[in-house]
């Protein structure tokens, strides 16, 4: 017997990364995580910097790091709009680093035109790519 499917749409502002049926999503929601599934009910909300994980038909996983966005869910349809969306397989260690490090710079030692929120949203998203890239490893 097949599984239940939904269709997901997860898109950027600068593409469409993923377009098709999934027996599961996780994301990390504004109130924390969300495992949605067919059939969920109708939900909008906010979600975090963090990955989708989503299960494909035949238990094929694919993860997406987004840094934050929204989460919409209809009655056939679930639709991620992430402000930034990358493959994991497409993230760069070394760059999450340097921008781990330049935020825990700002954090340490605030300029004059110091934004305490932006540095603190940098360093989380830095963090969350870093710990999908040592998930992927294992």
């Amino acid at each position: 017997m097949a599984a239940m499917t939904v269709h997901l749409d997860v898109v950027s502002a600068e593409e469409k990364l993923f377009s098709g049926r999934v027996e599961t999503i996780q994301v990390t929601g504004s109130e924390g995580e969300l495992g949605i599934y067919p059939g969920h009910a109708p939900l909008i909300t906010a979600l975090k910097p963090g990955m989708v994980r989503l299960v494909k038909q035949h238990g094929h996983e694919e993860m997406i790091y987004i840094a934050g966005g929204m989460l919409e869910v209809q009655p056939g349809s679930v639709t991620v709009l992430a402000d930034t969306a990358v493959r994991a397989e497409d993230l760069d260690e070394q760059a999450a680093l340097d921008a781990k490090t330049r935020a825990e710079e700002h954090i340490a030692n605030p300029g004059t035109d110091f934004d305490y929120a932006e540095a603190a949203s940098q360093l989380a998203e830095a963090i969350a790519q870093l710990r999908l890239i040592q998930k992927m490893r294992k």
